[in-house]
């Protein structure tokens, strides 16, 4: 068996989008969820997220759409976006982050278009996996998404979702072939080609501001 860790954010629809095809690797690869806060890792690596530049916003909303009928995944953005996703992180770690627990929460949120900032719903999907609302608010809880959040950052997690495969980091929902290409045979990243890419040279920066 070999262990694979999925860095999330419930704010993502890509992270819906990439869960669901979690579903297409070889089930001799256990998946370890691992919720993180995208806006921690934008901070850290100086990022604006999709959702921060409105063209993007507008463009990563229709394509998630039209991806998802295509695949035949339910989906339905919530009543708003960005949204505080805090609420539903910690949930997840309250919940020992199972599968059923990370499922059941991305499904509230991206199928139902329902209201995020709704705490009825916070509190519903607490009470459904059998966890005290209370909990959310627990130090422990909160201490222990930002050290997730910090490991993450430490290993180079940039963006959400991102499979991380032994040293190895796939981003993106669209990465799931990659990562299949790579279990048949993780040689094709030590090709010819692959290893000059990691040290080439940066040919001209854009002068911030």
């Amino acid at each position: 068996m070999q262990q694979a860790d999925w860095y999330f954010d419930f704010i993502s629809p890509y992270a819906y989008l990439g869960l669901v095809r979690l579903g297409e690797l070889p089930p001799e690869v256990a998946i370890c969820y691992r919720p993180v806060l995208f806006a921690g890792l934008l901070n850290h690596w100086e990022q604006k997220g999709p959702a921060e530049i409105p063209p993007k916003r507008a463009w990563t909303y229709r394509s998630c759409t039209w991806w998802a009928a295509r695949q035949g995944i339910p989906f339905r953005l919530p009543a708003a976006h960005p949204f505080n996703s805090l609420p539903y992180l910690r949930l997840a770690i309250a919940a020992g982050c199972s599968t059923a627990a990370v499922r059941r929460i991305f499904d509230a949120l991206w199928t139902t278009g329902a209201d995020p900032a709704d705490v009825r719903l916070v509190a519903e999907l607490a009470r459904s996996l059998a966890i005290d609302p209370a909990e959310l608010s627990r130090q422990e809880v909160k201490d222990a998404l930002r050290s997730a959040t910090d490991r993450a950052i430490a290993r180079g997690v940039f963006g959400v979702p991102t499979l991380a495969v032994g040293d190895e980091l796939f981003w993106g929902a669209d990465s799931t072939d990659f990562v299949k290409d790579y279990l048949v045979d993780p040689g094709i990243l030590g090709s010819t080609e692959m290893p000059r890419l990691t040290t080439l040279p940066v040919g001209v920066s854009r002068i911030p501001g």
